[in-house]
């Protein structure tokens, strides 16, 4: 083991100590307004509850086996660790990228004007998010089922040939070309899929952000035009979500591809390939966080205890040193 991967390991330590605490905190949030604070609950509240558990589950199982690994760990799980491990971070990575197009779209349909065509289906989002969380489990549960048959756990670290590595698991027929290459290419058009339906609304909504910012300025009221609606303002967070999101997944995909393909496997290459996967969910959070009103509300009472405090404090020590001076 080599300084380098302890210093790597330590910084897959350091983003798994960011991300999963900042999902989790937010999935809490979500899930705690959607239940119990009615009047406050908004229709995306239960997208972005799932899209923070998935990311929670990903970073979780992408990181901890490379930490292991750049530290020297060896597995000492069986193939069916392996599998176990290496599905649930393929099927939650599914899942988080489903749920971005999902929260994408209904984003596109909730911010269109009520003379647009996609208007109609405004009153049929709430009925729909439910099964469409159902079908983003079921479908990506199906479509990595074949990770059961064609996955084993890693028993050597210099592989040469075609296939799939990862730091504990590499694809059964390593070497065959043909080996994953049927289930690559299904993965590859539901991702194409998935991403193009988020530049499409992406579009569609910065081009409303146009026309709403071309008719603030034709009122020629710096008042008006400076006023931004809670709408757009989650609108441009979630075109914010989407561009990153888009920009690591096609970096991961494109390393994927090339460690796939590479007769010789490299393993710093490996663990880059990790930190891309997990880059999103890492971030994501504190994308939502920032137009949050109740993270805002949070954050602010947090900081008005500490200055209350901190001048609760330096008036009693101001008291008790003019109490000294004069006796």
């Amino acid at each position: 083991m080599f300084p380098r991967d302890t210093v790597f390991g330590v910084f897959l330590i350091f983003q798994l100590c960011i991300g999963v605490p900042g999902n989790s905190f937010l999935f809490l949030l979500y899930m705690h307004t959607f239940l119990f604070q009615h009047h406050v609950k908004k229709i995306m509240d239960p997208i972005f509850s799932l899209l923070m558990l998935a990311n929670t589950l990903t970073i979780t199982f992408t990181l901890i086996p490379h930490i292991m690994s750049s530290f020297g760990v060896r597995w000492f799980g069986d193939n069916v660790g392996c599998k176990v491990v290496l599905y649930t971070y393929r099927v939650t990575r599914g899942v988080s990228l489903c749920t971005t197009s999902l929260l994408s779209a209904f984003q596109a349909i909730t911010v269109s004007p009520s003379n647009s065509k996609w208007a109609w289906l405004k009153c049929k989002l709430s009925t729909w998010t439910c099964p469409s969380f159902l079908f983003f489990w079921i479908f990506n549960m199906l479509i990595y089922i074949r990770i059961i048959e064609t996955v084993t756990a890693r028993s050597n670290f210099t592989l040469v040939g075609h296939g799939y590595v990862d730091a504990y698991c590499q694809t059964r027929q390593f070497g065959n070309q043909n080996s994953g290459t049927y289930i690559l290419s299904l993965l590859v058009i539901r991702d194409l899929v998935s991403v193009l339906l988020m530049i499409s609304t992406s579009l569609y909504m910065v081009n409303l952000l146009y026309r709403h910012h071309r008719r603030a300025q034709h009122l020629h009221s710096p008042h008006v035009s400076s006023q931004t609606s809670p709408e757009h303002k989650a609108t441009r967070t979630i075109l914010l979500l989407v561009g990153w999101f888009v920009f690591f997944y096609f970096s991961n995909n494109c390393l994927t591809l090339y460690l796939f393909y590479a007769h010789e496997k490299i393993p710093s290459l490996e663990g880059i390939s990790a930190v891309l996967s997990s880059c999103y969910p890492t971030i994501c959070p504190f994308l939502l966080m920032k137009n949050n009103k109740i993270v805002s509300q949070l954050i602010s009472s947090f900081s008005l205890t500490r200055i209350t405090g901190s001048h609760g404090i330096f008036n009693g020590l101001t008291s008790q040193a003019l109490t000294e001076e004069n006796p």
